[in-house]
Parts: C-alpha cells; structure tokens; sequence
C-alpha cells in the first residue's frame, strides 16, 4: 500500500532545509485521489489527522462533484491536477506521495519532484487552489466562458504558476548544493521549451485548447521559460504579490 521512501541525499537534504518532518512514502499503486479505504491507512503511519474543509459558497454551481467532496469535511486525499508527487498537511507530519507511475522515469527526474514537492510544503502555501483562490474562485469561474472541468483545470495551472513564482528562486539555487537536482530541474525546462515556443501556433489551429495551453504554460513557471500570450502575465511580480485577484483580473482581460 504505502511504504516510506529511501532518499537520496540531495533529497534527503532538501527535505531537511525545507520540510524536516515529511514522510516521504511510495504509493503501490497510481491514484489521482486516494480511495476513503486507502486514505485511512495513512492513519497508520502517521501522528494526526487534520482534514481541510472550506465553505460551499466557494464553489460555482457548476463544480465539479470531486472539488466539493474535497471542500467537505470527508478526508480526501489527492486531487485532478497533482501529477506524480503530490503532498498534503492534512496529517501530522505532512506527506509527500510518490505514485506509481513514475515508474521508468530517470531517478533524477523523480528525485527533482520529490524535492519539489518537499519545497512545496516548506513553503507554507495551500496544498490546493481552492485554497488560494478561496471564495475568489466563484468570481474566477464567472471570468472564464468554459465548463466546470475546464474552470478546475485552468484554476490548477493558475495555482502552479503561483507556486512556482515561490519555488524558481530555490531550485535557481541549487547548482553548488544539489547539482544533481540542479541539472535535472535545467533539463527538464530544457525538454518542455521546444514545445512551449509552438504552443501559440498550435492553439491558432485549435490543437491544443485553452485549458491544455493554461496547464502547460504554467507548469514552465518554476523553469523561468518565456510564455506565450496571454500567460506571459502571470509570470510577474504583480501576480506573486496579489495572488487571487490578479488571477481573476487576468482572466477578466484575457475573454473581455
């Protein structure tokens, strides 16, 4: 089910400058949201348990029936969007989950998202944008002419973007500690910039829609890559500063 993780030391370092007391474990099977039966067995290996829960006039009509179940008092772990490592604060000590599709990938591509994540949960930032955009994500829904399943998808890049403004500094960082991570944060930049630079032309011929673009634009925040418009706005100071209304401010001009 789940089993603690070996680190390396560049990990293992990492975890100790910025998370010091997160269980790192391997998940044995995939999940995008761990089943009520699976999250209980973190109980388990761990301390205490604090589940989130935030209020429902947060969320639109239209959310999807996955986000209201997190917003509730039910523990849910793991949501749509957290890609291979997810973490969560909803248990004492926190928790970084590496799941099982990571499986075949480089060992330092995945020990970059586990130190990823470990940054993450240092940075005392919401472990979900619900939690950033609180009762704004009502307002952001309204700003963006899509579907609940796309408005979730935009508003998880959105997020990324606004956690990676927090953590590029950090992995910029790296180089003379953890090399290592330091080359496999540049090389994993380096991979997605071809395809970012034909992400304009793409969306021009509707290959990619806006949701996949929003999702893949954010993600190279953290590797400092210039974006295409419109998401070159969101990599600024403005939106590190103001957060939530920047966002929807954004997607207010973006479909004005």
């Amino acid at each position: 089910m789940f089993e603690e993780r070996s680190l390396s030391g560049e990990v293992a370092a990492v975890r100790e400058a910025h998370a010091p007391q997160t269980l790192v474990l391997d998940s044995g099977s995939d999940f995008e949201t761990l089943s009520p039966e699976r999250a209980e067995d973190l109980g388990l290996l761990v301390d205490a348990l604090d589940p989130l829960a935030y209020p429902e006039e947060w969320l639109p009509e239209d959310a999807p029936e996955l986000l209201r179940r997190f917003a509730s008092t039910d523990f849910t772990v793991g949501m749509p969007g957290d890609g291979s490592v997810a973490w969560t604060r909803q248990t004492e000590p926190p928790v970084a989950f590496v799941k099982a599709r990571v499986q075949g990938s480089p060992d330092d591509f995945v020990d970059f998202l586990i130190a990823e994540a470990l940054v993450e949960i240092g940075t005392q930032l919401p472990e979900h944008f619900l939690g950033f955009f609180e009762d704004q994500y009502v307002a952001l829904d309204a700003a963006l002419p899509f579907d609940g399943g796309s408005v979730y998808q935009i508003a998880a890049a959105l997020y990324d973007a606004y956690l990676g403004l927090h953590t590029r500094k950090v992995f910029e960082e790296w180089d003379d500690d953890y090399p290592r991570l330091f080359a496999a944060w540049q090389d994993a930049g380096e991979r997605i910039e071809p395809r970012l630079e034909g992400l304009p032309s793409s969306m021009a011929r509707d290959e990619t829609d806006f949701a996949d673009a929003a999702e893949f634009s954010c993600a190279a925040v953290k590797h400092g890559l210039e974006l295409p418009a419109p998401f070159a706005a969101l990599d600024t100071e403005a939106y590190r500063s103001h957060g939530p209304e920047y966002a929807v401010k954004w997607a207010e001009k973006t479909f004005e």
